[in-house]
């Protein structure tokens, strides 16, 4: 008879194996294999002890590694095989208090996750007891981050721990056949939170009793509500979004009116036939939108559609693109049902520039002034969270805000060294870490662990003391949650930035080694983290502006970098900014700078033989001389080599945007003109722009000269205007051919620059695994999916691979991470396989 040999095996899980159904799906697959022991989360992640045969805990192991959970990912697993023990006689669930524990807590926060196939289809089930039940969840859908006070994830640690189970929702967590086995987020309409529908007169605050009765009565009371034109403020995961009837031009208006926000597209939630009927989408972008991130999707509007004609025209604004997402819980379900008008406009509850609000009470105020009714709720928001936005481009997601159902987010790397009285596990009384405050406009937080970065949400706008405060109290908040001090504080090298401020404050008060990086190193050093890439890497970083070594504004930079340091490679030919700040929010200002600095006094001359130009116009007579003479005197007048600037300078030339109200209006615009023309197969024949590289009278930097190009636009501008006057031309056709020529020439620039500075041998370090030489894009410009593919596709002929950032923002609210590396200066180690999300300023 032959004796099997029973073994002991335990296992510490680090990655992302908290909240998402792990010790379900372990205690499932131990009890079908007949092994026992014991799961549970501690501060590290997932601690399991397995008992049984050898060959059986082999299995277990093997399905781990291959077949996890949907939502998890692995990123380390310690192994200690021993022998069996005999404890103990079955397998279990164990509270996290018994499970292993580990002073520094590294375990990674889950996102929160949209609404699961099988609660949506729950929610709709009449013989349900959740049917219609607005805070319907499982273990694989749910609020996570947004309710987490500390680590790890358990009920008692949510908000949720003031709502104990009843005994039917008792019975479904104990079963483990239920989906709802374990599951944290759990709550029914006996035990869960209740709903509230709050109004009130033109004049007079919220009524803090609200309308009594149930969830029904209070979303049918929102619904009739929006009906009326009326603003809606529905608390939603992360915060209080405002809802108006998108059809409705008026309320939309007074929306922007009561906002600030007057030209910035409002995003639209939707249900999936509105958006097929409504929207152009392929099936990458349609996995996106049906992913457990819910974010919202730039597509393109279906403009023969008859339902998109009821659509108001200032909710988009001046954007080509529409930004629409799915209900992301069974709140936001239920009231697009209740509307039934397919759709509605669903955005931020905040004035422009401003954390979005979060508690009804404390934020009654603010609620009052943007909102003629409220829906809310008694489950507190702990993180305030806005909703990711992305888009597709070169068929990978493009994140261009990390929100909702994409953060926290952990790029891997190797452990810093340690600080004074730690050991080799990170436990100590002064558990030392890095922490880095990212930008401005787009501000974030990242915490250095010792195995991975962790970057926040972005936070938004931190110029007001409200956004100052949003920062440091996250900074605060996260610190804590992960059992870490700082020991080292980084930030952008900018000193006016309220982000640089609060670390210089914090550094003095609390003696923390102070790192201030350069804004475009940063950016590079970002992307070579999420790819894992090391040693010195050659790439671009283009943006809005950021401050450069040399006091000027850059923005248009080829750098060579690594965690050390830079070099300076090439940048855009430098012009001035009329105005200096001012000239950040007027295109027209850019493009007065650009053509003083190409035709000096002779301007004037230049662009009048192209006719009657909207730019032109778009000043009074006065204020152009004045600027004219600050120009030529140098007054206020700083520097710039910002492509961002060079697309304001055109957009403004191309009469589409004159002055702005948000970030990127104009680059949106002539992005918008050109993605019709590059879709259209535009028939006018142009030559193609130039952006040629010469000398910068910097040794070993060059520059790319936009002057060719501003002389072939002005003439193409000239030959319009005379088609027009005779009658044989369209104008518009010549200005999206232009616009398209624009993103042609910056394409073709940034590739000759590549082939040069990685010509004729690439350094080792700037190869791919599989021996390709590589080029690094980076930085606000990259957000527009035209220049990006273009890019990509201009690299590739000269046999050349582009890397740039698909789950980091390439904006600023990635930066801390580069800032975190330059500060640390460690090595990158190559990163986890991550699978996409399944269905995953100034600067810039």
């Amino acid at each position: 008879m032959t004796t099997i040999t029973e073994r002991r095996l335990h296992l510490q899980l680090s990655g992302l194996v908290q909240g998402v159904g792990f010790r379900p799906w372990s205690y499932r697959l131990a009890r079908q294999l007949q092994l026992r022991g014991w799961v549970g989360n501690n501060s590290g992640g997932v601690c399991l002890v397995l008992e049984g045969p050898e060959a059986d805990l082999q299995r277990f192991l093997e399905t781990l590694q291959t077949a996890p959970p949907p939502r998890c990912r692995l990123d380390r697993l310690q192994q200690q095989w021993s022998a069996a023990t005999g404890q103990p006689s079955d397998f279990r669930i164990a509270a996290a208090e018994a499970a292993c524990s580990d002073q520094l807590a590294s375990a990674l926060v889950s996102p929160d996750l949209a609404i699961c196939p099988a609660c949506l289809a729950e929610l709709g089930d009449p013989a349900s007891r959740r049917h219609h039940y607005p805070f319907i969840s499982c273990t694989d859908c749910g609020p996570r981050y947004s309710l987490l006070r500390q680590l790890p994830f358990e009920r008692a640690h949510t908000s949720l721990a003031t709502f104990p189970l009843c005994a039917a929702c008792s019975r479904d967590y104990a079963d483990p056949a239920d989906r709802r086995f374990h599951a944290q987020t759990l709550s029914c309409p006996a035990c869960g939170p209740r709903l509230r529908w709050q109004t009130r007169s033109v004049a007079e605050p919220f009524d803090p009793r609200g309308i009594a009765g149930d969830s029904a009565t209070a979303i049918g009371a929102a619904a009739a509500a929006l009906h009326q034109g009326r603003i809606v403020a529905l608390q939603g995961i992360g915060g209080f979004q405002l809802l108006v009837d998108p059809g409705n031009a008026a309320a939309v208006a007074e929306l922007r009116h009561r906002k600030g926000r007057p030209d910035k597209p409002l995003a639209l939630l939707a249900d999936p036939s509105w958006l097929e009927a409504c929207c152009h989408i392929n099936p990458a972008e349609r996995q996106q939108w049906w992913s457990p991130a819910a974010p919202i999707v730039l597509l393109r509007p279906r403009t023969e559609s008859q339902q998109l004609a009821h659509l108001a025209g200032n909710v988009a604004g001046s954007s080509s693109w529409l930004g629409v997402m799915r209900a992301a819980s069974g709140l936001h379900q239920l009231v697009l049902a209740a509307f039934a008008g397919g759709a509605l406009v669903a955005t931020s509850a905040n004035r422009s520039g401003e954390p979005i609000a979060r508690d009804a009470d404390e934020d009654s105020a603010l609620l009052a002034e943007l909102a003629d009714g409220v829906l809310r709720h008694d489950l507190p928001i702990v993180n305030r969270i806005d909703d990711s936005v992305l888009r597709l481009a070169a068929g990978r997601p493009l994140v261009l805000r990390l929100g909702r159902g994409l953060a926290p987010l952990a790029v891997a790397h190797v452990a810093p060294r340690l600080g004074p009285g730690q050991n080799a596990r990170g436990a100590s009384e002064t558990r030392g870490a890095g922490l880095a405050l990212g930008a401005q406009l787009k501000g974030s937080v990242a915490l250095q662990l010792p195995q991975q970065i962790l970057l926040s949400p972005d936070l938004g706008d931190i110029s007001s003391s409200l956004g100052s405060r949003h920062l440091q109290e996250t900074a605060s908040h996260w610190l804590q949650r992960h059992g870490v001090t700082a020991a080292t504080i980084a930030c952008d090298a900018h000193p006016g930035y309220s982000s640089s401020q609060l670390a210089a404050d914090l550094a003095s008060q609390q003696g923390l080694t102070l790192r201030a990086v350069q804004h475009h190193h940063a950016h590079l050093l970002a992307v070579m983290a999420e790819h894992g890439l090391g040693g010195e890497q050659r790439g671009v970083a283009w943006d809005g502006s950021g401050q450069g070594d040399d006091g000027s504004l850059w923005g248009g930079e080829a750098l060579a970098v690594s965690t050390a340091g830079y070099r300076r490679l090439a940048r855009l030919r430098p012009f001035p900014l009329p105005g200096g700040e001012r000239a950040l929010w007027e295109p027209r200002r850019a493009a007065l700078g650009l053509l003083v600095s190409a035709y000096g006094t002779r301007w004037r001359q230049r662009v009048q033989a192209c006719g009657a130009l909207p730019w032109l116009q778009a000043f009074e007579a006065e204020e152009l001389e004045v600027l004219d003479q600050a120009l030529e005197r140098g007054l206020n007048s700083p520097l710039c080599s910002s492509v961002g600037r060079l697309f304001d300078a055109v957009a403004a030339l191309l009469g589409l945007q004159q002055i702005c109200s948000h970030e990127a209006q104009a680059a949106m615009a002539l992005e918008g003109l050109a993605t019709r023309a590059a879709a259209n197969g535009s028939s006018w024949n142009h030559p193609s722009y130039r952006l040629p590289l010469i000398g910068s009278g910097t040794p070993g930097c060059l520059e790319w000269d936009w002057r060719p190009l501003l002389e072939q636009l002005l003439q193409d501008l000239a030959a319009a205007a005379a088609d027009a006057n005779a009658g044989a031309g369209d104008l518009s056709e010549r200005a999206s051919g232009i616009a398209l020529a624009f993103h042609k020439a910056l394409a073709e620039g940034l590739a000759d620059l590549a082939a040069q500075v990685l010509n004729p041998e690439a350094p080792e370090s700037a190869l791919a695994p599989g021996g390709a030489r590589t080029f690094l894009l980076s930085g606000g410009c990259f957000q527009n999916a035209l220049l990006l593919e273009r890019s990509i596709a201009a690299l590739q002929a000269r046999g050349i691979t582009a890397v740039w950032s698909q789950q980091l923002p390439c904006n600023d609210a990635a930066l801390a991470v580069g800032q975190l590396l330059a500060a640390s200066a460690v090595p990158i180690t190559p990163a986890a396989p991550r699978a996409t999300p399944h269905v995953p300023r100034r600067t810039g």
